[in-house]
């Protein structure tokens, strides 16, 4: 039978043990035909099959994101962007052209807000010099803080405090009004929902859904969001993602997107269990499992946060923090609660996500893995800790162990991309602790799958970027290994890796007959360039289930 699409004249790295390289590779009826030389594949060319000329790129299987957030993401695309922005003078001036371009705006919300942007910690009053007659809110670049003038915090009922769940804070200042601080999404909530998406926020803030649902025309307007997160993502060669928040509201408008024909990559959609909810909602859980189950748009699993960040002092860990003598912030789960919550998870069949960044969430969440398969037995459950970027020398081993996946992120370690070094590394890292952080490597070595991610829109989703992060990091200090691993490796990570933590290695994540026509043609040809230069090679096609879904510009 005749391909329906041939990429020849390629560096093809197939990711797969059996056949790793090739030249050329063919594509019907939505799944890999045929990949070889170029010679052979041309013998499965017809009349009516395009052929594409690589001109000596590489390619690759689409690349898998294993952890990002594709609805916030997309909903982020027109907000103001302050990534690297410094100084209160750029900052005003920023929200200055911002407040004119969008004078309608019932928030001017802006993203990536460094914490040392200013030389001082930021509060109300700092941002009521930028704006004062008008809601102002600025979020950290890490998704866990943001910042509000008074304008906000009085419009979201927070000037004089508010009750929270245990880890979500409205920082409160000595004259007794809050001080602009918001931390965690419970806290700042309320002021997201001033710009009218905080239905898009319940996925990750409460686990609930919206109510009253929306209607066809909200959803509409949700689903145009999604397909502008979508469109970005596959400019970056990604093909399938795991989208670490949502509820069955985000699967239902992926589903309707797929029967509209306007679903570009694979989505997976956890039930996100929060510390409140009784075991009963697991039901909950199964039943988006049950009722989203195709190809293109799916559950299965549960997602669990453990601690904060390391910025803001809320990521739970075993010794305390620089400067602050007692204070290693708590588990959002008592140990002996999450223990019985993995157990049950496990029991149903699902798979678990926790964010773990302290070591001490790390251990907390090791711990309940371990129950789960005690009290289940051992499965092939890919159970998986997200960040994980502090962990203790005694708990490296027990990843490999119990079978547990390491979802990392390239971008995330300061000073790599685009986190600078300070305030994070002296905030949370004492000198003698930086050799057990972001270990990449020495985890792999340990047996722990690994998948690399770049949780988006935290950090840039470009995979090229990320994998050039994880392929120049250095030793923070001569007590420090170098923790990078190579680069087929790294590869396997961003595609062959990402899918099989995700169970989607029968379907995607290698180049091989039968398989998914999930296929990235790379701008050049990424060994040929030096490490230093890999976040600059470009995608030139991106194809999901055969169906391309990114040409680049003057490219075939």
């Amino acid at each position: 039978m005749r391909a329906d699409l041939i990429v020849t004249n390629a560096k093809v790295l197939t990711m797969d043990a059996g056949c790793p390289r090739a030249e050329a590779v063919a594509l019907r009826g939505g799944r890999v035909q045929a990949v070889g030389t170029a010679e052979g594949i041309a013998a499965l060319a017809g009349p009516e099959t395009r052929v594409i000329d690589a001109g000596g790129r590489t390619v690759l299987p689409g690349f898998v994101e294993s952890h990002l957030h594709l609805v916030l993401g997309g909903a982020e695309l027109k907000q103001l962007q302050l990534g690297g922005l410094h100084g209160f003078e750029n900052l005003k001036a920023a929200f200055a052209d911002y407040a004119t371009a969008n004078p309608d705006a019932p928030l001017l919300m802006a993203q990536g807000a460094e914490y040392g942007m200013l030389d001082h910690p930021v509060t109300r009053a700092d941002l009521d010099a930028v704006i004062a007659d008008r809601p102002v809110a600025m979020m950290s670049p890490d998704h866990h803080t943001v910042w509000a003038n008074t304008a906000a915090l009085e419009a979201a009922g927070l000037l004089h405090g508010a009750e929270m769940p245990h880890g979500h804070e409205v920082v409160m200042g000595e004259d007794g009004l809050a001080t602009g601080e918001l931390r965690e999404f419970e806290a700042f909530g309320p002021v997201l929902a001033l710009g009218g998406e905080a239905h898009l926020q319940l996925g990750i803030a409460t686990g609930g859904e919206p109510d009253p649902w929306p209607d066809a025309a909200q959803r509409e307007a949700d689903k145009q969001k999604i397909a502008a997160g979508l469109a970005h993502c596959a400019a970056h060669g990604i093909t399938s993602m795991v989208n670490m928040d949502g509820n069955r509201y985000t699967l239902t408008l992926l589903s309707e997107m797929e029967a509209e024909g306007r679903l570009t990559a694979r989505v997976k959609v956890p039930f996100h269990f929060k510390p409140h909810m009784d075991l009963a909602e697991l039901d909950r859980a199964e039943a988006m499992t049950r009722d989203f189950a195709t190809d293109m748009v799916c559950s299965g699993f549960v997602k669990m946060f453990m601690d904060g960040v390391i910025d803001s002092r809320t990521a739970y860990m075993l010794h305390d923090y620089p400067g602050r003598p007692g204070h290693r912030a708590e588990p959002l789960f008592t140990p002996e609660r999450f223990r019985a919550i993995c157990t049950e998870i496990d029991r149903r069949g699902l798979q678990i996500a926790v964010h773990a960044i302290g070591d001490g969430a790390v251990r907390v969440t090791i711990d309940g893995y371990e129950a789960a398969a005690q009290a289940n037995g051992m499965r092939d459950a890919r159970h998986r800790i997200e960040h994980i970027e502090l962990i203790d020398r005694a708990d490296v081993p027990r990843l490999g162990a119990l079978g547990i996946t390491a979802s990392v992120q390239p971008p995330h370690p300061p000073g790599v991309m685009d986190f600078p070094m300070e305030p994070t590394m002296s905030v949370g890292f004492a000198q003698e602790r930086r050799r057990d952080a972001y270990l990449w490597k020495t985890l792999k070595d340990h047996g722990a799958p690994v998948a690399f991610a770049s949780d988006w829109p935290v950090t840039d989703v470009s995979v090229m970027r990320g994998l050039q992060a994880a392929m120049t990091r250095q030793p923070y200090d001569g007590r420090c290994a170098d923790e990078r691993i190579g680069l087929m490796e790294s590869l396997h990570a961003y595609t062959a890796g990402g899918a099989w933590a995700a169970h989607w290695e029968g379907l995607t994540g290698k180049l091989a007959p039968g398989l998914a026509a999930d296929v990235v043609v790379m701008g050049g040809d990424v060994e040929g360039v030096g490490l230093e230069e890999l976040g600059s090679v470009g995608i030139a096609l991106t194809i999901c289930g055969g169906r391309i879904t990114y040409e680049g510009s003057g490219f075939a």
